[in-house]
C-alpha cells in the first residue's frame, strides 16, 4: 500500500513515537467510523492533555488528521458532516498497516526515515547568520538557514523537549495553538499543487487574453523606460489582479458570521457558506479576504507564478508572488487589486501589526518587517510566544518540508531568504499621506502600476486604432468602450474585445479607474493631487489608404462641484469641442481629414477630493450594460 504523504512523515517517527501517535490516531479515526452520527467524536478540542502532548509535538501527527479530513476551527479540529468518510478510512488504514508491520517486527526505520538519518550525517555548511529585530525580550534573536537538528520542531528528541521547555514558562494553548496555525497554513498550501485542482482552475482563467495584455503592458513599460528590466510575469501579474477582481470574484458584505442573508427588497433569503476549499470557490466565486486570498493564491500557481498565502494575525490575509525578474517576493491584494503596497494595512488602514507568516510549498517564513514601518510598535505586541520558539519552529517546519527537494532548489530558496532578511533590518520610511509601497522601483514599474502621479510627464501609451483588413473591406471602424467590463470591444473586426481602460489609448497623464464599492460606481478620474489630468485615443487611416468620410462619437462624463471635463476632437487642420453628454452625436466638417483624435482634460473640484469632481465614464456595477465610449467612423478611399 503506498503511503500518503501525512503518513510518510509520520512514519519518519521511532517506533516507541510513531506507535504512541498512531494509537491515538486510529482512535480518533475508529470512533467516526463506528458511530458516524455522535457530534462529539467529530471534534477534538486544541488545548486537551492527550492530543497537546501526544500528537501536537509529533512530526506528521497532526498533518494526518488534516488528510483524514479534519479542519481547523478556532478552538478544535473538527470533523465537517460533508467531509468524505472514505479518505478518512484510507489514511486509517495506512497507519493501521504500518503499525502492524513495526509490531511483527518489521523494520523501524521506513524508507523517508533513512534518507533523513542519511542526510544528517552528512551536513551542509550553514549559511551565514542575520540578526532580525530583537524579540519580546528586547534582545537580538539570530536566524540561520540551517539551525542545529536537536531544535528541529517536529523531532522526537526536538520539539518534545523545545516544547515542555515552553509549556512550563507559559500557558498551554498560547504554544500550542500557534504551532497548530503554523502547521494548518503550511499543510494548506500543498492544496494548490493539486493536478486535478489546477486543471479546474485553468479552465475558468483566461490564459491567452491575460498572457497577451500583459505582453501590451510591457511593450509600453519599455517605450515609458527604455532601461526597463522587468519581465512578462510582473505584469501578468497585474493582469490577474484586475481580472480576478473585476470580471471573476465578488465581495460579500456583511461581516457577520451568518449563513443565511434576507434581501428586504426581493423577500428572498440567500445562503452564503463560508467555503474554504479553493475547489468549491471556483464555483462560488464570492466572499470576504479569506476566499479572496485563497481562491486567488491558486490562481496564481495555476499561472505558473510562484505565490505563497499570507496570514496576518489581524485578521487579514493575502497572497505574495515571486518577481524573477526584480528578484523579490511582491505583495498582491486581491481584495484590493493592489501590487506592491505593503505598507497599506499599517500606514493606510491603520492596523497595529503583529504576526505576518507566509506559507508556500516550500517554506515558511515570517514577512512581518516588510509591512511595517513602526518595528518597535509590533515587536511590543509579539506576545503570544517567544521569538526564539517561533524562530525555531518555523525553521523545524521548513527542515521537514525541505528534505525530498534538490540541492539546487534548497540554495535557491536559502539565497531569497536571506534577501528577505536583509530587506527586513531597515524599517521602510513611507511620505506623509503616502499609502506605502516602493517609491524607489523603477520608472517602468510604477507606470504599470499607475503609480507616476502628477510629476509624471504625459505618458505615451501609443495605442493607435488603425484599419484592419476586414475593416477596409467593410469601410468601417466601430470601436465601444464599457466602464462595468473594463473592456474594449472592436465591434468592426468581429467583435475583438481588449481588456482594460488604458489597454487603448493614445496618451494618458495622472488619471486612472476608480471602483467605489460602496457605491458600486466605477469611473475615470485624475489621481489624488493632482491638478489636471488627460487622456487620449488616437485613429490613423493614411496606413490603410483611407480618409474619413463620416464620423458619430458618443462621450460620457459628470461633474461635481466646479469640477470640469473638457472633450475635445481633432482631424487634421479641424477641431472643436463636443459634449459629454452620453449620447450619441455626428460631427461635421472632418470629411478626407486620414487622422482623429479624441482627448479629454479633467480639472477643476474642491477640497481634497477635487480630483473625483471631474469623471468620465461613470457607470454603476448593479446598470445595465451601456457603452460608456463609442466611435463609429465611416471610411473611403483616400483620393
Amino acid at each position: 500500500m503506498s503511503l500518503s504523504p501525512a503518513v510518510t512523515t509520520l512514519c519518519e517517527n521511532s517506533t516507541e513515537v510513531f506507535l504512541d501517535a498512531a494509537k491515538l490516531l486510529l482512535t480518533y479515526a475508529d470512533n467516526i467510523l463506528r458511530y458516524p452520527n455522535v457530534e462529539k467524536y467529530r471534534s477534538i478540542r486544541i488545548g486537551n492533555p492527550t492530543f497537546s502532548t501526544k500528537l501536537l509535538p509529533i512530526k506528521g501527527a497532526v498533518e494526518c488528521l488534516f488528510e483524514m479530513g479534519f479542519e481547523e476551527a478556532e478552538t478544535h479540529l473538527v470533523f465537517p458532516k460533508a467531509a468524505s468518510v472514505e479518505q478518512l478510512r484510507l489514511v486509517r488504514e495506512s497507519i493501521a498497516a504500518e503499525r502492524d508491520q513495526r509490531l511483527k517486527g518489521g523494520c523501524s526505520s521506513p524508507p523517508a526515515a533513512q534518507h533523513v538519518a542519511s542526510a544528517q550525517q552528512s551536513p551542509t555548511a550553514a549559511a551565514p547568520a542575520t540578526t532580525l529585530p530583537a524579540g519580546a525580550s528586547g534582545q537580538p534573536a539570530e536566524f540561520s538557514a540551517q539551525q542545529p537538528s536537536s531544535l528541529s520542531v517536529g523531532s522526537e528528541a526536538g520539539f518534545g523537549q523545545w516544547g515542555l521547555f515552553w509549556e512550563i514558562r507559559h500557558p498551554a494553548e498560547s504554544s500550542m495553538s500557534f504551532f497548530l496555525i503554523l502547521q494548518s497554513n503550511f499543510q494548506h498550501v500543498l492544496q494548490y499543487e493539486s493536478p486535478e485542482l489546477q486543471q479546474k482552475a485553468r479552465s475558468v482563467i483566461p490564459h491567452q487574453e491575460l498572457a497577451d495584455a500583459a505582453g501590451r503592458g510591457l511593450k509600453q513599460a519599455r517605450e515609458a523606460d527604455p532601461g526597463c528590466k522587468l519581465g512578462a510575469e510582473d505584469f501578468l501579474v497585474l493582469e490577474l489582479l484586475r481580472w480576478f477582481k473585476q470580471d471573476f470574484f465578488s465581495w460579500v458584505d456583511c461581516l457577520l458570521r451568518v449563513e443565511n442573508h434576507f434581501c428586504q427588497t426581493c423577500q428572498l433569503s440567500t445562503r452564503f457558506p463560508r467555503y474554504n476549499n479553493p475547489e468549491k470557490l471556483l464555483q462560488t466565486r464570492r466572499g470576504r479576504c479569506g476566499e479572496w486570498a485563497n481562491c486567488f493564491t491558486l490562481c496564481c500557481r495555476v499561472m505558473g507564478l510562484e505565490a505563497r498565502y499570507i496570514w496576518d494575525s489581524t485578521d487579514h490575509v493575502w497572497t505574495e508572488v515571486y518577481s524573477t525578474a526584480q528578484r523579490r517576493w511582491l505583495h498582491c491584494d486581491s481584495c484590493e487589486n493592489t501590487c506592491d503596497k505593503p505598507l497599506l494595512y499599517e500606514v493606510g488602514w491603520g492596523k497595529k501589526l503583529a504576526y505576518i507568516l507566509a506559507f508556500s510549498k516550500d517554506q515558511v517564513v515570517d514577512v512581518t518587517w516588510r509591512y511595517s514601518c513602526k518595528h518597535t510598535e509590533v515587536l511590543s505586541r509579539r506576545t503570544r510566544v517567544q521569538e526564539a520558539w517561533l524562530l525555531h519552529a518555523i525553521d523545524g517546519l521548513n527542515a521537514s518540508r525541505q528534505q525530498p527537494l534538490s540541492s539546487d532548489r534548497k540554495k535557491e530558496l536559502t539565497q531569497r531568504l536571506l534577501v528577505e532578511l536583509v530587506e527586513f533590518i531597515s524599517p521602510k520610511k513611507p511620505k506623509p499621506g503616502e499609502l506605502g509601497g516602493r517609491n524607489s522601483g523603477s520608472l517602468a514599474w510604477r507606470v504599470a502600476r499607475g503609480e507616476t502621479g502628477a510629476q509624471a510627464s504625459t505618458q505615451a501609451a501609443g495605442f493607435v486604432f488603425s484599419p484592419t483588413e476586414t475593416e477596409k473591406e467593410n469601410r468601417l471602424l466601430h470601436v465601444r468602450y464599457s466602464a462595468t467590463k473594463d473592456q474594449y470591444c472592436r465591434v468592426s473586426n468581429s467583435n475583438e474585445t481588449i481588456p482594460r481602460w488604458d489597454g487603448c489609448v493614445w496618451t494618458r497623464e495622472s488619471v486612472f479607474r476608480k471602483e467605489e464599492h460602496d457605491w458600486k460606481m466605477v469611473y475615470i478620474a485624475r489621481t489624488e493631487g493632482s491638478s489636471v489630468g488627460r487622456v487620449s485615443w488616437k485613429f490613423d487611416f493614411a496606413p490603410a489608404g483611407m480618409t474619413i468620410r463620416s464620423v458619430s462619437i458618443k462621450v460620457s462624463s459628470e461633474t461635481f462641484h466646479s469640477g470640469k471635463v473638457r472633450w475635445h476632437i481633432q482631424a487634421g487642420h479641424e477641431s472643436q469641442d463636443i459634449p459629454g453628454d452620453g449620447t450619441l452625436q455626428e460631427l461635421a466638417g472632418l470629411r478626407g481629414s486620414s487622422d482623429l483624435l479624441v482627448a479629454a482634460e479633467l480639472s477643476g473640484g474642491e477640497g481634497d477630493s477635487s480630483w473625483q469632481h471631474a469623471q468620465l465614464f461613470r457607470r454603476s456595477f448593479k446598470g445595465e450594460e451601456e457603452s460608456s465610449f463609442e466611435v463609429i467612423i465611416s471610411l473611403q478611399e483616400d483620393s
